[in-house]
């Protein structure tokens, strides 16, 4: 098994400002001088971040900066259909995009916004989980015309999945660092769960920090619990050790 000294080194290596160029949480950075726009944003980045890196960053510039004119939180508030064009993204179409961008102005309007959302959901979790009443609020609203890649999205943690890009958006949220922004205080670090993905499954596994074989969220508890021993105040900081082995390692 890694030592903590070993792991420790990695988080030092690569938890570095230069990190956030070649990663989606370049996004929420881009409107750091904004608290809405950085939520909005982030948020956004996440829903696509699967797939090739490349692909999704080039995809979420056409976003930002082509239909959003770099105003997400005006972009949100102002929403209508038409102004996506034919924007996709793999399983998500365009009437998808809609549908989710339309349910974040009703938020926004209603509701509070991301930062009171995700906050309900620690508070109120349900089966432990609180991701489930912050996808319930999409779901509940979500129009018929909803597709498959509205729910590959914002998927439903009641299947046992690990919610990858969920616990990565509440990690550049909750954390300060480097990399992560640290704009909500509504939880503590220490409370984060291990954005897993394959790479990260497998990497944790070589590490032996991981021993479940399925990629699944009792995975993401397991490992998280495992991590809470290296350093109990901010465990997730060692998602920087696994993409460093896996950089040193390929």
């Amino acid at each position: 098994m890694i030592t903590k000294l070993e792991i420790e080194e990695l988080v030092r290596e690569y938890e570095t400002a230069d990190f956030i160029k070649d990663d989606p949480v370049q996004f929420p950075h881009r409107y750091n001088g904004s608290r809405q726009d950085s939520e909005i944003a982030g948020f956004i980045a996440s829903l696509l971040a699967y797939g090739n890196r490349n692909v999704f960053i080039k995809k979420l510039n056409e976003l930002f900066v082509n239909i959003a004119d770099n105003e997400p939180y005006n972009f949100i508030m102002n929403f209508e259909t038409g102004v996506l064009g034919d924007f996709n993204y793999r399983f998500g179409t365009t009437a998808d995009f809609a549908e989710i961008f339309k349910i974040l102005r009703m938020l926004y309007e209603k509701d509070g916004g991301l930062e009171e959302l995700f906050k309900y959901g620690y508070e109120n979790p349900v089966d432990n989980n609180m991701f489930i009443p912050v996808t319930d609020y999409f779901y509940t609203r979500a129009g018929k015309a909803t597709g498959q890649g509205f729910y590959f999205m914002i998927p439903n943690p009641r299947n046992g999945g690990a919610m990858k890009r969920m616990c990565m958006y509440l990690r550049w949220m909750i954390r300060k660092g480097p990399v992560d922004l640290g704009l909500w205080n509504f939880m503590p670090a220490s409370e984060l769960l291990i954005p897993l993905d394959v790479h990260v499954a497998r990497i944790s596994r070589e590490m032996g920090l991981l021993t479940r074989k399925a990629n699944d969220f009792k995975s993401v508890l397991e490992l998280s619990t495992k991590l809470r021993e290296f350093d109990a105040e901010d465990p997730i900081k060692y998602d920087f050790s696994m993409f460093g082995y896996g950089v040193n390692h390929k």
